[in-house]
C-alpha cells in the first residue's frame, strides 16, 4: 500500500493506493470518495474487505483531510478535474467509482464528463438534487458555519447518522470536520441550484444508488428518482442507516456494495 501525494491542478491531494488484491478477482479498481469535510478515513470500514480482492485508491479530495486545502477551485467542476486527473496519474484503469454524499455527485459527474475512465459508479445517499428543492436551509447553514464553526458542526452532523449511532463515531466526524479547511464551504451556495438529474438519462456506464433508509439528509425518494432517470440502474435500501451507511451498518454495506460490484460485471 502507498500512500504519497499528487500534484494537479494547483493543489494537492493525499491517496492511499491499495494494490495488494490487484488482479486476484478479475474485476474492476475501486475510487472511493467520501461526503463533504472528512476525508478517505471513512472507508475504514471496507478496505479490509475490498483490498484482498481489488486495487482500492482512497482520496482526501481538494480542502479536506490531508490534502492541501486551496482557495479556489472548490466547486464541483474543480473536484472532478482533480479527480480525472488522479485517475490518468495513477493509471486506474476504468474503476468503478463509489462515492458517499456529495462525493456521489462527484462520481456521477465524473462518468458524465469522463466516461471512457470509468466503469461505473456507486452512488451513496445521493446525488444531492435535494438542497435545490429548498429543503435545505443553505444560507442559514453558511451563517451557522462562519460565526461557530464548532458549535454549527456538533448539532448538525448528529443528524447524519440514524437514531442510536455510536456518540465516538459522530464526535470523530465532527473533529474530521473542524480539521478541514474552511474555504471547502464553497460548495455549499451552488447546491442550492444543484440539479443531476437532467444529465442522468445519458449516462453510458452503469450506476447502483445504496441508500440508507433512515437517511434525513438525502432522502431515500431521492434516490429512488434518480435511479427512474438512470438507464439500468437499481436502488439498495439499507436497512436501519442514515446517511453515511457505510460506517454506520459497514457489513451489512460491504454485502451490498459486493452485491452491486458483481451486477456491474460484464458478462462473460
Amino acid at each position: 500500500m502507498s500512500h504519497p501525494y499528487l500534484k494537479v491542478n494547483g493543489t494537492t491531494l493525499y491517496y492511499e493506493d491499495h494494490r495488494e488484491g490487484e488482479g486476484r478477482h478479475g474485476g474492476p479498481p475501486l475510487l472511493f470518495l467520501h461526503g463533504w469535510g472528512t476525508s478517505g478515513r471513512v472507508w475504514g470500514g471496507q478496505l479490509p474487505e475490498f483490498a484482498r480482492d481489488h486495487r482500492v485508491v482512497t482520496v482526501d479530495w481538494r480542502g479536506c483531510g490531508r490534502s492541501a486545502r486551496p482557495a479556489q477551485g472548490n466547486t464541483v467542476a474543480g473536484v472532478v478535474a482533480d479527480l480525472a486527473a488522479l485517475v490518468e496519474a495513477l493509471d486506474l484503469r476504468r474503476p468503478v467509482v463509489v462515492g458517499s454524499s456529495i462525493g456521489a455527485a462527484f462520481a456521477t459527474e465524473l462518468a458524465a464528463r469522463h466516461p471512457g475512465r470509468t466503469a461505473g459508479v456507486v452512488s451513496v445517499s445521493g446525488p444531492a438534487y435535494w438542497p435545490s428543492q429548498g429543503a435545505v436551509p443553505i444560507r442559514e447553514l453558511c451563517e451557522g458555519l462562519r460565526e461557530d464553526r464548532a458549535g454549527c458542526l456538533a448539532r448538525w452532523v448528529p443528524a447524519w447518522f440514524a437514531p442510536g449511532a455510536s456518540p465516538a463515531l459522530v464526535d470523530w466526524t465532527v473533529r474530521q470536520v473542524l480539521d478541514s479547511g474552511v474555504f471547502i464551504d464553497d460548495h455549499f451556495p451552488p447546491l442550492a441550484a444543484y440539479d443531476p438529474r437532467p444529465l442522468l438519462p445519458g449516462l453510458t456506464v452503469p450506476v447502483h444508488y445504496l441508500h440508507g433508509e433512515l437517511d434525513t439528509e438525502i432522502p431515500l425518494d431521492v434516490a429512488r428518482t434518480c435511479a427512474a432517470l438512470t438507464p439500468g440502474a437499481r436502488v439498495t435500501t439499507l436497512a436501519g442507516a442514515g446517511h453515511l451507511p457505510h460506517q454506520e451498518r459497514p457489513a451489512v454495506f460491504n454485502a451490498a456494495l459486493r452485491d452491486a460490484l458483481a451486477a456491474m460485471a460484464p458478462a462473460d
